[in-house]
């Protein structure tokens, strides 16, 4: 996909990602879950490149990272 939303899934139909493309690069906000659904990374891309804040959590909910690009 070049431009617009993009949805990756698990082999049973789970959802795995979601986030915005541009130009063929991740772009935007983008959330990563595990294959029980819990949320596991949320970050955001500028053309391809980690901008930002990102947040990477346990199955549990806790916060276990929190890094700046």
């Amino acid at each position: 996909m070049r431009n617009g939303v993009r949805r990756d899934y698990y082999p049973d139909g789970r959802l795995k990602a979601v986030g915005t493309m541009k130009s063929g690069q991740l772009h935007g906000h983008w959330r990563w879950y595990r294959s029980d659904g819990s949320l596991m990374r949320v970050g955001q891309f500028d053309r391809g490149e980690q901008i930002g804040t990102w947040e990477t959590w346990d199955r549990d909910g806790t916060l276990v990272t929190r890094s700046q690009y």
